[in-house]
């Protein structure tokens, strides 16, 4: 038996594209309201630290439309929803942690309603002191959990040593999701105690969990749907649940439909955000510029609970390496707790934060060294034979990474450009310009173990036809497209005959977050593998019935060749439902050669590593710090890209997202622990002028992937995300020309306009 490729590598549109384009593309809030449908808005905490000494609901239970009120009396099952760790209560019965923390929570009649009556509590507080600053919980050992610490080498002797040494500090902003869908859910209770939600959520089965928790029931009394997200970026893999489980114990209560949308301020204030980081580094290095020691202090700002703070703050420990072998290494990873809302996933989940802190620690050793910044990053990559351990202790096998940095030096002609920025510099006092070339190297897997599993419900119909169903939920990253290509491709059909339902927990149970960049790998995996299964009993079927070899039978162009008879593949399914064979499999894909001992901090938490690398051209306004990018060359590695139209959307997308998180993106709090920045008055995201004017993006050709992924393609959903650290590296680059680059300055991120004028500021009195 054969087969022929032609589906996978396909830049086909994604399958909602004309969907998102005319409206039609139906999200959670645009399903057409329910007889008798109420609605529900949470009262949140106006104190960021202390305990409710008295609250009265009176008024708001007397409001117009309201219909009723919880607290956390109310609850029947469990209270704290925290998705790994404790400390996450759906409704305050004890400390209030950070200011607008739900306390309670109404439904009414209409949306707006339940709003106006959130307004009328009456509450009194008795406030305690919180911690709002980072630096001060790390002076504190305030910790959400215990430090972590990873090492190879001795790094405090090579250090004590070096010729050669540094130390510096890196304060790394947060950054808001703002997806373009807020928070929603929509519960409709169903007989015998059950419950259908409908959620825009990255984590079903999280979801399910714990609205089965909540309630007090079975988690098959709950089932969880969810057909698509307007954006998640990490917001939806733990912070779309509290508002599944609000709609649901309503809709249990009541016995009526019950929706729970958030608005996008009270999104902005009560769901988690990028961590805020403080990075430290003590750094060893030769005079050629290569790397002999660093000593790494790596702090996160967690919030108020432990959330997936463990995890991600590992991620950041993972990746402060970036694609650099340290000979000697000491990493310490802290989790800081501050009075503010939990900070939570964000597309890289720490890794972007780790990896700038490695990529300023470059700049610093070209500057010391009086080279340029790409002959040390050359100078120290890893490689795969004796400088090919990370600090972690896994082996880097496959790189493709020296390649990348060939071809882009080139095709980006950057070494002539940086030649003539530092010449019109020179002449020009106000504007200045930067260059830089930058690397990614990204580990792909759950660092969790048991996250990385999967299952997908394949259906072929009497008439040909297709279903397919898999764990993996959609959020505009074109996962659904792209397993549909897959079970194309192994049937060898049209996609046209496939059609993808919306992701349900009574189809595929017991299914992970769509996060760490594993959505294709291990969706498309198991849907291979149902695939797989069906396939090979039409063989077997065919085989016997046609008494030919199976070597004989082989799928192409929607048809069956069967020896010398061509049978068209809706034929091919009605005669195995003739010969009552099945047509429906389940498939199972879990990922092989992972684990990570953490008593050792030690093993192999990623199945590979995609690689990518980008040069951004900056021009900064010396008098005002206002910043603009000029040009980006990017190219990736994506493997055998699966989809290479969505593959190169996600790259770009993923850029500007992180020059979003490097430039204009700052979350405010004042000094009572109130989040200023809670809507798009105040809060910049990146608009269509911010991208840039030449942006050249490039997947690498003739790449493969030496691991048995899915058709040997890598992900591409958060690698992209930190090419945009070139643009950061620009723009330093660009405030050190202000010294005539006698002087390399500290540029704190995000690189706003304010923190740019200080940093140019800072470094005309060094001069």
């Amino acid at each position: 038996m054969s087969i022929e490729t032609s589906k996978v590598g396909l830049p086909l549109a994604h399958d909602s594209a004309r969907g998102h384009v005319t409206g039609a593309a139906a999200y959670v809030d645009d399903r057409v309201p329910l007889e008798g449908q109420f609605h529900a808005c949470i009262g949140g905490s106006a104190v960021t630290r202390g305990r409710v000494t008295r609250m009265d609901l009176t008024r708001v239970r007397a409001a117009a439309g309201v219909v009723d009120v919880i607290t956390a009396d109310d609850i029947p099952g469990v209270l704290d929803i925290g998705p790994v760790f404790p400390g996450d209560p759906l409704l305050v019965a004890d400390e209030i942690e950070y200011r607008g923390q739900p306390l309670f929570a109404v439904l009414a009649t209409s949306h707006e309603l339940a709003r106006r009556a959130v307004l009328l509590a009456d509450i009194e507080y008795e406030t305690l002191e919180p911690v709002l600053d980072l630096r001060q919980a790390m002076d504190a050992r305030y910790y959400v959990r215990p430090p972590h610490r990873m090492q190879r080498g001795d790094a405090h002797a090579a250090l004590e040593k070096a010729t050669r040494r540094f130390e510096g500090e890196l304060s790394v902003g947060g950054q808001e999701h703002f997806y373009l869908e807020g928070q929603a859910s929509l519960a409709i209770p169903g007989e015998d105690g059950s419950m259908t939600i409908y959620t825009s959520t990255q984590n079903p089965t999280e979801a399910q969990k714990l609205a089965a928790a909540v309630l007090d029931v079975p988690m098959h009394r709950i089932d969880v749907v969810t057909r698509r997200m307007g954006g998640g970026f990490g917001g939806k893999e733990t912070h779309g649940s509290p508002w599944s489980c609000i709609a649901a114990l309503f809709a249990r209560r009541s016995g009526h439909p019950v929706s729970c949308r958030l608005s996008r301020r009270d999104d902005m204030v009560m769901t988690g955000k990028r961590h805020n980081f403080l990075n430290q580094y003590d750094v060893a290095h030769d005079d050629d510029g290569r790397l002999e020691a660093i000593r790494y202090h790596l702090a996160g700002q967690c919030g108020s609970s432990p959330d997936l703070s463990d995890a991600i703050v590992d991620r950041a420990m993972f990746h402060c390496d970036n694609a650099y072998f340290i000979p000697d290494v000491l990493i310490d990873g802290l989790r800081c707790k501050t009075h503010t809302v939990s900070a939570t996933a964000f597309r890289g989940f720490g890794g972007p934060q780790g990896m700038i802190a490695m990529e300023a620690v470059m700049d610093e050793i070209a500057f010391r060294a009086g080279k340029d910044p790409l002959d040390v990053r050359r100078l120290n990559l890893y490689d795969t034979n004796e400088r090919n351990v990370t600090p972690y202790h896994q082996k880097i096998e496959s790189f493709s990474l020296p390649r990348i940095l060939d071809l882009l030096e080139e095709e980006s002609d950057y070494r002539a450009r940086r030649a003539a920025i530092r010449e019109a510099n020179a002449s020009s006092p106000v504007l200045k310009r930067g260059i830089a070339l930058t690397p990614v190297k990204f580990g792909i897997s759950f660092t969790v173990s048991h996250l990385n599993q999967a299952g997908a419900l394949v259906h072929v119909y009497s008439d040909g036809s297709i279903h397919l169903n898999h764990g993996g939920t959609e959020m505009g990253q074109g996962l659904m497209t792209k397993v549909r290509q897959v079970v194309a491709e192994e049937f060898q059909v049209s996609p046209e005959r496939i059609v993808v339902s919306a992701t349900r927990t009574d189809k595929v149970p017991n299914t992970s977050p769509t996060a760490a960049s594993s959505g294709t790998d291990i969706n498309g995996m198991a849907a291979l593998n149902a695939v797989r299964t069906i396939r090979g009993r039409m063989v077997d079927f065919l085989a016997r019935k046609y008494s030919v070899d199976g070597a004989e039978i082989v799928f192409q162009d929607d048809q069956v060749r069967v020896g010398g008879e061509i049978l068209d593949f809706s034929r091919v399914a009605k005669e195995a439902w003739l010969g009552r064979v099945s047509l429906s499999a389940t498939g199972f894909y879990r990922t092989p050669k992972i684990h990570y001992d953490r008593e050792s901090a030690s093993g192999r938490p990623f199945f590979y590593f995609a690689n990518g690398a980008a040069v951004s051209e900056v021009v900064i306004d010396t008098l005002t710090g206002e910043s603009r990018v000029l040009r980006v060359d990017i190219l990736h590695d994506v493997g055998r890209s699966i989809n290479p139209a969505i593959d190169i959307g996600q790259v770009e997308g993923g850029f500007i997202q992180g020059l979003g998180w490097l430039t204009c993106e700052e979350l405010k709090w004042d000094a009572s622990g109130r989040l200023l920045t809670d809507g798009p008055a105040t809060y910049k995201i990146p608009a269509i002028s911010d991208t840039p004017p030449v942006f050249n993006t490039r997947l690498l050709e003739a790449a493969d992937n030496d691991e048995e992924t899915i058709f040997r393609s890598k992900a591409v959903g958060e690698p992209p995300l930190m090419l945009a650290i070139s643009a950061w590296c620009a723009i330093r680059d660009a405030v050190s020309a202000v010294s005539g680059y006698r002087e390399l300055p500290v540029l704190n991120a995000p690189a706003t306009p304010e923190e740019i004028l200080r940093a140019v500021e800072s470094i005309r009195g060094m001069s």
